[in-house]
């Protein structure tokens, strides 16, 4: 059984891209069986745990580096990261290492740079990935580089994980799309931070809540359809104000309006609350693990 799943779009040359999934590696008992990546502290998984399972990662994927973890909090932050991992792949039995300071990409401010394998705080949908604050770990819900061998990392369970790239490969970006952030503008802020034109950049929509199965209320219909009521198109309604969404539907649309050509849009083909056996859910199962995915640049 594999414990990855690759991301299903043109990439470009020496870009890869990736999900991981909940089972075929890992060691985590269950409730967050096995290969879970975050929702650690009071009633999570074990740190421990996590730490071995990020080891594991940087074995079956052959990471060139630790990855780029962040503090995510449903907001539109965007982390660069263009200086190469000052810290070494994590290996099975280590612990969480001290974490350098590094120059953030505009050389103004000292940032925390994410360690090896950190004790990740306990992350809840809707709280945020991560809410309860985890000094070591820069807060931001996307990042992007332009150093190969640098690998970015998104945690969901349900919420939307976007990958980027330039099409000539010199460019990769992740963001963390829940609806909040979604709606925020975090896909188009994750653009903003790119230098590669929105024209010239691909995207896979990793593994999120599909539009058969997620519902919604009044609150998340508002937030998309108030200020663009065309958006409307991505809702069924389904009982008295709630509503089926597909967050699939909004991300391409909002990622075309700002720039994309949609047939560089690709992914948005599989729902995190239907499948059980591949995917951890928040809204499926409450206490549940994290996935994390992934994208890097290959080193020359």
């Amino acid at each position: 059984m594999s414990a990855l799943l690759d991301a299903d779009w043109p990439a470009p040359p020496g870009v890869h891209a990736l999900t991981t999934l909940r089972h075929g590696a890992g060691v985590s008992p269950a409730p967050f069986d096995h290969f879970n990546f975050g929702n650690t502290g009071p009633g999570g998984d074990a740190p421990g745990n996590v730490a071995a399972n990020r080891a594991e990662l940087a074995r079956v994927a052959a990471l060139p580096a630790p990855p780029r973890w962040l503090r995510q909090v449903h907001g539109t932050e965007v982390r660069r990261f263009d200086r190469p991992h000052p810290g070494p792949l994590p290996q099975a039995g280590e612990g969480a290492e001290a974490a350098p300071h590094v120059l953030d990409h505009r050389g103004r401010q000292p940032v925390i740079a994410a360690p090896a394998f950190p004790p990740l705080p306990l992350a809840g949908e809707g709280r945020g990935e991560g809410a309860s604050a985890h000094a070591d770990l820069p807060e931001a819900d996307a990042s992007a580089t332009e150093i190969p061998g640098t690998v970015l990392a998104i945690l969901t369970a349900d919420c939307l994980p976007v990958v980027f790239a330039a099409m000539d490969g010199s460019e990769v970006a992740a963001a963390h799309a829940g609806w909040r952030g979604l709606a925020a503008g975090v896909l188009e802020r994750t653009l903003d931070a790119m230098t590669t034109p929105a024209a010239e950049i691909v995207a896979w929509l990793g593994p999120a809540a599909g539009p058969d199965a997620y519902e919604i209320g009044a609150e998340v219909f508002d937030a998309f359809t108030g200020p663009d009521p065309d958006a409307s198109a991505a809702f069924v309604a389904t009982r008295p104000g709630h509503w089926r969404v597909d967050l699939y539907a909004l991300a391409r649309r909002r990622l075309a309006a700002a720039g994309m050509r949609r047939d560089a849009i690709h992914g948005g083909t599989h729902c995190t609350i239907g499948e059980p056996q591949r995917f951890f859910s928040h809204r499926r199962d409450a206490r549940t693990g994290r996935m994390a995915t992934l994208v890097w640049i290959a080193q020359p």
